[in-house]
């Protein structure tokens, strides 16, 4: 593995553990038992890394959403396989990290809000109108409020206030409100079609602990 990706790939790794603002350059060095150095031949400073995980999220991101549309048999089989995605990776995030992110690394901050409000925007919108026209989701909602609606809630489980990480997992959290999202969406048909993939969840959970 090149260095530039060694760094970029323990910076991401001790941000989403520990936070980004608690862990320095030093950290990373250490870690990697590397010089500060070569550290700083390929990231001038701590903003340029920062920017560069993030970049790295948004991509990884952007490939996930597109293998969910991909395998979709529908729309709500694609909710769950997002879900499936998302979950897996705010099992290893610590809620922090998007306070520090906003707070210290403003330009990071506004691209992470860009691909929010610019790319996830579309893939909830499109779902949510395939949805529709599928029979699986009410054909009173208003598409624009309930995607800025979904966009916005993403971040809820992030804030440290109302859901504190000693007694909420970011993890736990996320999955209740997206699965109260869906069911709030979805006709009676469409709480068929949920109670078939919960089933086949299970199913599979099942024959993994095997």
């Amino acid at each position: 593995m090149e260095p530039k990706e060694r760094i970029l790939l323990k910076a991401d790794e001790l941000f989403m553990r520990f936070g980004i603002r608690s862990i320095s350059m030093d950290n990373i060095v250490v870690d990697l038992g590397m010089s500060k150095k070569t550290l700083y031949q390929y990231y001038a400073d701590k903003d340029e890394l920062v920017a560069a995980v993030v970049d790295l999220h948004i991509t990884k991101m952007e490939q996930d959403c597109g293998s969910c549309k991909a395998k979709s048999d529908d729309a709500i089989h694609e909710m769950f396989l997002t879900m499936e995605q998302s979950l897996e990776q705010f099992a290893n995030i610590n809620p922090i990290v998007l306070h520090d992110l906003e707070k210290f690394h403003s330009k990071a901050y506004q691209r992470f809000r860009e691909h929010k409000d610019k790319f996830l925007y579309r893939v909830v919108k499109d779902n949510i109108e395939w949805g529709m026209r599928e029979g699986f989701y009410r054909e009173d909602i208003n598409t624009e409020v309930i995607t800025r609606f979904r966009i916005e809630s993403m971040l809820i489980p992030f804030n440290m206030q109302a859901f504190p990480p000693g007694k909420f997992t970011l993890l736990e959290t996320s999955r209740q409100m997206l699965e109260n999202f869906v069911f709030g969406l979805t006709t009676l048909k469409g709480h068929k079609q949920i109670q078939k993939y919960n089933q086949r969840r299970i199913k599979n959970q099942h024959h993994e602990k095997r």
